[in-house]
């Protein structure tokens, strides 16, 4: 049996699986751990997988691969993972994120390993990318990207058929790149001020805007004027970051997912197809964004991609 790990965030999700053809069973979610020693994200990990195998009668003996597709960035130690999350450790930008630890990175791989034996980790955009050509609507392309709007921002880039990992397999963290001068003052968890994800993460509209994404867009939705008129910039905004993604990398196809943007979408992704179209027509001609094949269940289907 395999264990497929989807760490976000928000919430730890832990799904079995037979093989990379099988369905996945047994689906468990909880908020992500994040207060204790910085190795509390593994030992809930863990103590979930043995949870889920108790309800499926699976003897937890019986899981020789795990699978966990994690928000990033990360940090090697020995070789292994350890998160570097600014949504999860609270030390990276101190107090003022509000996050109850002062963890520095959070140690993943490490216990799995000596648990499990064989561990793969990748950031969850790229494993989602992955789950997205191999299964949802990125079949077929080798120049694409999956790019996710949610608590955080995250991208899998994908070119010439090779999925781009870098030299610590952060390649594609645009979520903490710039696309506007920025007064607002806006602090991502990352320690920078104005970028992406401290302008446009799920987390960041909270401190913004004092609501939450789901009820700015959902009053945007609605005709509200000035919900309209935020909702709209905050699209110009990650609209701007995917522009940028394709004239750098010649990209054929954007899926899409994520909480903001899944549950949001009807409203989200002409505004943001709208960044695209028109600009610099001999790399943007054709180039579509769409949502993710596999729906909201990407992301657990990313974490079975990295075991085929």
């Amino acid at each position: 049996m395999r264990a497929c790990v989807d760490i976000g965030g928000t919430k730890v999700a832990v799904s079995l699986s037979a093989s990379s053809d099988a369905p996945l069973i047994g689906r468990r979610s909880e908020p992500t751990a994040k207060t204790g020693d910085n190795d509390a994200v593994a030992l809930q990990i863990m103590r979930m997988i043995d949870e889920v195998c108790a309800q499926q009668g699976v003897d937890p003996a019986s899981i020789d691969r795990v699978g966990v597709s994690s928000t990033g960035p990360f940090e090697l130690r020995d070789g292994l993972v350890e998160l570097a999350t600014p949504n999860i450790c609270g030390g990276i930008a101190g107090p003022s994120r509000g996050l109850p630890n002062s963890w520095m990175t959070a140690i993943i791989e490490a216990p799995l390993v000596q648990r499990f034996g064989s561990v793969r980790v990748e950031n969850d955009a790229v494993a989602a990318l992955e789950a997205e050509r191999h299964w949802g609507a990125l079949q077929g392309l080798d120049n694409c990207a999956y790019a996710t709007w949610s608590t955080g921002v995250g991208v899998g880039l994908c070119v010439d058929g090779k999925a781009l990992r870098g030299k610590n397999g952060n390649a594609g963290h645009a979520g903490h790149s710039f696309v506007v001068d920025d007064a607002t003052g806006a602090l991502c968890g990352c320690g920078n001020y104005g970028d992406v994800e401290a302008l446009v993460g799920g987390n960041s509209i909270g401190h913004r805007f004092g609501q939450s994404a789901a009820d700015l867009f959902s009053a945007a939705s609605a005709g509200e004027p000035k919900a309209l008129e935020t909702a709209e910039a905050l699209c110009r905004v990650f609209g701007r970051m995917l522009y940028n993604m394709v004239i750098i990398l010649d990209l054929q196809r954007i899926s899409l997912g994520g909480s903001v943007f899944w549950h949001h979408r009807d409203f989200v992704l002409p505004r943001l197809q709208a960044q695209i179209d028109g600009r610099l027509l001999p790399l943007t001609r054709g180039v579509m964004l769409v949502p993710a094949g596999l729906g909201d269940k990407v992301g657990d289907y990313a974490a079975l991609a990295l075991l085929d």
